[in-house]
């Protein structure tokens, strides 16, 4: 049997003043948590061409509709493409461009001119106010920088004894069961009988100023990096 590698560095202490950057999944990776949306129109991925569609149909649609729809269309267009075009183009727009389209803006890198957020649904709220909990709930941490994803989420947790007012230190993997357990047991509650965590979590020691910049940019600029991250999941 393959032996599993730890996560947790071999002799340190996870309660001691440091800060963390902490990783974890939905069990097999299930995107369950919300979904990632273009707000760079304020509009959603439902129509996720939102800009170069602007820009293309304007000036496809300028040309094409002048020579064409001058010669073929001035009789049929206003009453065909009013009453086709407004129910056709409304619904497979937003049914096959939505699924088609954006993809192929991600393989071209179109979407670096997008603005992107991470969308809860109540599963990802849930998680959201849990990870919030834990700098209310333990006087000795404080969330730098966090972000839920559909199916997993990231934050910098920092441990600081000189603010604990008498309290025992808790490891961060004591912390991390606290989050989790609470988490799942609302979610449960929120009739997601089946949700569950990975079993583990990742974590990696901040150590100096550049990692912990590096880091908290990473978590910063994950929805818009989704489509690239090793977590992503078209489900």
């Amino acid at each position: 049997m393959r032996k599993r590698k730890p996560n947790r560095l071999k002799g340190y202490d996870y309660s001691k003043n440091n800060l963390y950057f902490i990783t974890n999944c939905v069990k097999n990776n299930l995107c369950c948590l919300g979904r990632v949306v273009c707000v760079g129109t304020g509009r959603d991925l439902s129509v996720r061409d939102s800009e170069n569609h602007s820009e293309n149909h304007s000036e496809n649609h300028s040309e094409n509709h002048s020579e064409n729809h001058s010669e073929n269309h001035s009789e049929n267009h206003s009453e065909n493409h009013s009453e086709n075009h407004s129910e056709n183009h409304s619904e497979n727009h937003s049914e096959n461009h939505s699924e088609n389209h954006f993809e192929n803006h991600f393989e071209n890198h179109d979407f670096e001119k997008f603005m992107f957020i991470m969308e809860l649904n109540q599963y990802g709220s849930i998680v959201k106010e849990r990870i919030e909990w834990l700098e209310r709930q333990y006087s000795y941490v404080k969330i730098h920088n966090y972000q839920v994803m559909p199916n997993h989420f990231h934050f910098i947790l920092e441990i600081n004894n000189q603010n604990a007012n008498g309290e025992k230190i808790k490891s961060v993997s004591s912390l991390m069961g606290a989050l989790k357990t609470t988490s799942s047991k609302l979610i449960h509650e929120a009739v997601f009988q089946d949700f569950e965590w990975h079993r583990s979590f990742h974590d990696n020691i901040i150590r100096d100023e550049k990692s912990y910049i590096n880091i908290f940019n990473y978590i910063s600029n994950n929805p818009k990096n989704w489509w690239k991250d090793k977590f992503y999941s078209k489900d």
